[in-house]
């Protein structure tokens, strides 16, 4: 099948998850520096066989584009270009960071490791990930 690869798209740091070959757990990967994204995707596509990317969708509460779209749009379209071959779908974003220091909580990490933004954004890719899986 392929795997599926998210992106918790931040303006200084994105988090990525990705799914197993037969697309039914969603995992945390790592956390890339926004600029050096591109290049860590085409070395990641280049060894594993990516069939789609799920970028987070970032959304007020009346529904309408956050302020971090500005930053995504542009990435959307690089993305796009460096990969015509791979659809690219939008899931809603909403609370995923609140969600992902929650795990954490729950989890029972301590607060200097829920300090981490960078895990944050691995962990909000992932709830990202798992909630498209749920949705499909």
């Amino acid at each position: 099948m392929g795997r599926i690869l998210a992106l918790d798209f931040g303006k200084k740091r994105t988090g990525i998850a990705v799914t197993d070959e037969l697309q039914l757990i969603a995992s945390g990967l790592t956390t890339v520096a926004s600029h050096e994204l591109l290049d860590f995707l085409k070395k990641y596509v280049s060894e594993e066989k990516v069939v789609k990317f799920v970028v987070g969708e970032p959304k007020q509460m009346n529904n309408t584009p956050s302020e971090s779209e500005v930053f995504i749009v542009p990435f959307l379209k690089r993305l796009k270009k460096v990969f015509p071959e791979v659809p690219v779908e939008r899931e809603d974003e909403r609370f995923s960071s609140k969600m992902a220091r929650r795990a954490m909580i729950d989890g029972g990490l301590k607060k200097k490791q829920r300090r981490d933004k960078a895990l944050v954004d691995e962990i909000s890719a992932t709830i990202i990930l798992q909630a498209y899986l749920n949705r499909n």
